[in-house]
């Protein structure tokens, strides 16, 4: 029964956190816009007007996603991103955000595709990794086998990890969902997925 519970309430937390952080990160932005616009408001028209930031925030995301669906403003935020890549600490930044929304949001090929078992770091000791890409390039042509790209992530902060080239003989291909393989490691394995259930 307490088992039962506390999967439960792991499984919430699972879904809830990302809603909460969106929620969290838009109401910061608005706070901010807010705080910004509104003394200016106050000193141009007398009186302060509730909701003003959030209005003028959804005006700038709706601005910037127009912009960015036609040409001229395509080239702009090319030249912007040029610029901010030049920048040491903030290029870090901005190109690991735009690769985790890319990942999360755009689903592009730098997507988990399986979930693998990996005999790591030694001999006798499993880990479950998510199969990121096909080994190509150097990597691939300098290695007498078919290696792969394989993301090995950290319990319960499965956005932290390393990765790890390995031979594709030496995995086994798991049968579970990336979703299920994601709750697996969130949980610290205490969530079993559907299809192990079963076997049990």
């Amino acid at each position: 029964m307490l088992k039962e519970i506390r999967n439960y309430l792991i499984t919430g937390l699972i879904i809830l956190l990302p809603l909460l952080t969106t929620v969290y990160i838009i109401l910061t932005i608005v706070n901010l816009v807010d705080g910004i616009f509104s003394p200016l408001i106050r000193l141009i028209i007398g009186r302060e007007i509730y909701g003003l930031g959030f209005i003028i925030t959804f005006v700038i995301i709706l601005g910037v996603g127009i912009v960015a669906t036609n040409v001229l403003g395509k080239k702009m935020i090319s030249v912007g991103e040029r610029l901010l890549t030049k920048i040491p600490i903030v290029r870090n930044i901005y190109l690991t955000t735009q690769q985790i929304l890319d990942a999360l949001l755009l689903k592009k090929k730098t997507d988990f595709r399986k979930v693998v078992l990996v005999e790591y770091p030694k001999e006798g000791v499993y880990q479950l990794g998510f199969l990121t890409y096909e080994g190509k390039g150097e990597v691939q042509n300098k290695s007498n086998k078919n290696v792969v790209n394989v993301f090995i992530p950290t319990t319960p902060n499965p956005t932290s990890g390393m990765l790890i080239l390995v031979a594709d003989e030496d995995l086994t291909y798991l049968d579970m969902t990336i979703e299920e393989g994601l709750k697996w490691v969130i949980s610290g394995g205490t969530i079993v997925p559907e299809s192990e259930k079963e076997e049990l």
